[in-house]
């Protein structure tokens, strides 16, 4: 919002106070001033001159000699070439010794032998931005088109000696995007009074409504709507004065009826709107939703499509205007208007915002409209337009506004206590001081001993619950006097959570294990985004979530799976001849359960291991990856975290190697596999053979107790025993190592498979598995029958269960 100080001051006395110290103390009040712009120019030597003769340069074809009388009598011969200077004009003189924007100084001087006695100004020389400078002096000096007297200071009068001042406003102050909602605030700050403007309009005894009728279907959408005709309007250029304030509040003047629309509503922070009667072409004025496919020509010369969503105001057939954004071009104002419609109204903030959006619109108008205007203040800027209509273009005005709706307003009610007010800003406000604030707020107010009733009005609709009015007695009272205290209570130490240090924990034993953190994208392309699944996740049968507007087809989905992200660098790194390589991430996927609702994260790690696992060059040892050693990183990572509960189970998954592939279990569910890539999709991807495993790390996590990975040293010894079974070549391992575990208790500490042997000597689809058992009592020395009780439990057991054969 720009705020000239010469405006403010029409409503608030600001003698005394500079600008500097206005702009300061209303940021401190809490509008932040973003700038303080000028004065561009005050300089005395710049006055009003009249060109008494104006004849050509005896030398020169394009330059005119002038004898511009400049005040007080003095009478200068100056030089210009412009080409639409002539006799009979009032103009801007730049005296001998002026200095112009840009550190131009004017001086005495000859041009092609007669002397210039100073310089004939154009706006572009006084410091005027392009845009506010009118077309017919564009390429010119500027014509005053008024009477003016002679000799009198010509940056007054051009607005060049005012101050503007930029206020940055939060989307709850609404209020302030208008002058006098400036001025309220710059009134309360310093104890001032206000004056406001006091509209009044002579009325024709020819009616209105003999000329327009309103009607709204969609009270909604548009709760008030009124229309004012006035006729005999004289259109042309505005007055210096109401052109400069337009200016000052970055506004470009375009002819007096629009121009006055527009100074009404940085006035009151009402946007207007004037309809040409004649081109409205009907006697009835109707609101309503738009048609779909309706299209309307605006303003700004564009054609716009419009919806069911977009209110519009119609003469009973055609849209002449998208409510609250801009009007039409059929109804525009132009030099023979003679008659105007004068819409005055109110629109639903969510309907003119869906306008704006939906056709790129961001006018003055709808930014006030969609922040919510002052319902209750339409009628009064609507006469306040009237009246200038009347008094600068000789508009007569007639009958009453026509009318349909309400600007009846219900105010929020407040209620609160000095003492939550004291207790919130930590201060000690006397209940007298709290009431001295909000009658400088012009708030009306209810108290009863230290409790306060406040009936917010229209213009203030950021206040509605007692934080509000926290605000604004903070603000008002200073928060520099707000005094300063130290924190007070227990200071918790800062540290990690317990799961936080176990996803750090999993990231140090990866990077321990050998693999390297990788980081891909999340979004990936839609063939990849069912690939690589793991069964549990693809059980729910959710499909990947798709963006709606993705910058590419290669990021434009959700990804269910890291893996073929990890594969694509993994190829990348081997195109490049890097052939052993080893990554992890540990990441989320995205689970949309339900359609329209924002998907769920789930934590999971993911690697892929390519190429030799060890290479030792010197002993002449390479050994490459395979199924068990990606096997072995996960159950380490799993003894790592105290969760050596997980199960690794044979299957066959799409994409893997159906003999080298395993599911992991957790309590019997499943939380992601391991295994080979199909030798078919390597071949996809040019690889060797490569490994992968993904994860749910979230469901391990969970089922972690966070602890100290600490245990005393025993004593006492442990006890060694070396078992061997000939078992059916299907059996898997696992479960004969969970079955010696249950069977060995209580002694049994560990159980560890050191060889599998199947072929020569051994029976046609048999296998050997040989395991080492570990017996061992924290409190004492174990006997040799306790140890050969247990060996036999063990034995017996699995002979019956599994058909088990001990080797001797």
């Amino acid at each position: 919002m720009l705020v000239s100080r010469k405006w403010l001051e029409q409503y608030v006395d600001l003698d005394g106070i500079s600008t500097e110290d206005l702009a300061e103390d209303i940021t401190k009040a809490g509008l932040e001033v973003e700038e303080v712009r000028g004065p561009v120019l005050n300089d005395e030597n710049i006055v009003v001159g009249y060109v008494q003769e104006c004849v050509q340069h005896p030398n020169a074809d394009k330059l005119n000699l002038c004898q511009v009388d400049v005040g007080d009598g003095e009478r200068a011969q100056i030089v210009c070439g412009a080409p639409n200077v002539s006799e009979g004009q009032y103009v801007v003189v730049a005296k001998p010794g002026a200095r112009l924007p840009g550190g131009l100084k004017i001086k005495k001087a000859k041009l092609r032998g007669e002397v210039s006695e100073g310089m004939i100004c154009s706006l572009q020389e006084l410091g005027f931005e392009d845009k506010y400078v009118p077309e017919d002096f564009k390429d010119g000096i500027y014509v005053i088109d008024e009477e003016v007297a002679v000799g009198e200071p010509a940056c007054p009068l051009l607005n060049l000696d005012d101050a503007v001042i930029e206020i940055e406003l939060t989307a709850n102050r609404s209020d302030c995007l208008s002058m006098i909602g400036v001025a309220y605030d710059v009134a309360a700050v310093y104890e001032k009074d206000l004056k406001l403007p006091e509209p009044t309009v002579y009325i024709e005894n020819e009616l209105s409504s003999d000329y327009i009728s309103v009607e709204i279907e969609n009270d909604k959408a548009n709760p008030y709507y009124g229309a004012w005709i006035i006729k005999d309007l004289d259109i042309k250029a505005s007055p210096l004065w109401l052109q400069n304030r337009l200016i000052s509040a970055g506004i470009r003047p375009i002819n007096n009826v629009v121009d006055i629309t527009n100074y009404v509503l940085m006035e009151y922070g009402q946007p207007l709107h004037a309809f040409d009667y004649d081109r409205f072409k009907s006697q009835k004025v109707v609101t309503r939703m738009a048609n779909e496919g309706e299209t309307i020509i605006t303003l700004d010369g564009e054609e716009r499509t419009l919806s069911p969503e977009h209110l519009v105001i119609t003469n009973g057939q055609s849209a002449h205007a998208i409510a609250g954004v801009m009007g039409g071009e059929e109804s525009e104002v132009q030099d023979d208007t003679t008659t105007v419609l004068l819409e005055a109204a109110y629109f639903n903030p969510s309907v003119v915002r869906q306008g704006s959006k939906d056709h790129g619109l961001r006018s003055e108008a709808s930014s006030r409209f969609e922040k919510g205007v002052d319902i209750t203040r339409v009628k009064e800027a609507a006469t306040r337009a009237a009246q200038l209509l009347s008094e600068i273009a000789g508009g007569k005005v007639l009958g009453e506004m026509v009318e349909k709706g309400s600007t009846e307003w219900n105010p929020k009610i407040v209620e609160f206590t000095a003492s939550e007010i004291n207790q919130r800003i930590g201060t000690e406000i006397a209940i007298d001081e709290m009431k001295n604030i909000i009658e400088r707020l012009r708030l009306d107010y209810e108290v009863n001993g230290e409790s306060f009733t406040v009936k917010a009005p229209a213009r203030r609709r950021d206040i509605s619950i007692k934080e509000d009015m926290v605000e604004e007695i903070a603000r008002l009272y200073g928060y520099d006097r707000i005094p300063y205290t130290l924190p007070e209570g227990v200071m918790k130490k800062g540290g990690l959570t317990p799961r936080q240090k176990l996803v750090r924990e999993v990231n140090q034993y990866l990077q321990k294990a050998g693999l390297n953190e990788s980081l891909t994208y999340s979004l990936t392309k839609e063939d990849w985004a069912n690939q690589f699944v793991s069964p549990e996740i693809k059980a729910l049968g959710l499909e990947p979530v798709a963006l709606a507007l993705p910058m590419t087809d290669l990021h434009s989905h959700l990804r269910l799976s890291a893996i073929p992200e990890l594969l694509s660098s993994i190829q990348h790194n081997v195109a490049r001849n890097q052939y052993n390589v080893a990554l992890y991430e540990l990441g989320s996927i995205y689970l949309q359960k339900e359609k329209d609702q924002q998907p769920e994260e789930n934590m999971r790690v993911a690697g892929v291991i390519t190429g030799l696992w060890e290479d030792h060059p010197w002993q002449g040892e390479k050994k490459p990856v395979d199924f068990f050693v990606i096997k072995g990183i996960l159950e380490g990572l799993f003894v790592h975290l105290h969760d050596e509960e997980v199960a690794f189970e044979k299957a066959e998954l799409d994409r893997l190697h159906p003999g080298r592939t395993a599911v992991m279990k957790l309590n019997d569910d499943i939380i992601g596999y391991v295994g080979q890539v199909h030798p078919t999709v390597q071949k996809e991807y040019d690889l060797q053979d490569t490994y992968v495993f993904d994860l749910n790390l979230d469901q391990v996590l969970e089922a972690v107790q966070y602890r100290e990975d600490y245990r005393v040293i025993t004593k006492y010894p442990a006890i060694a025993q070396d078992l061997a079974f000939v078992v059916d070549r299907d059996l898997p391992a696992k479960q004969l190592e969970d079955a010696i575990k249950e069977q060995g208790q209580p002694h049994l500490e560990t159980v560890r498979v050191f060889d599998v042997y199947q072929g020569e000597h051994m029976e046609e689809g048999k296998k050997s598995i040989a395991f080492n058992l570990i017996f061992q009592n924290d409190e004492r020395t174990l006997k040799d029958e306790e140890i050969e009780e247990a060996r036999q439990k063990i034995v017996k057991h699995l002979e019956n269960e599994y058909q088990a054969v001990l080797r001797g």
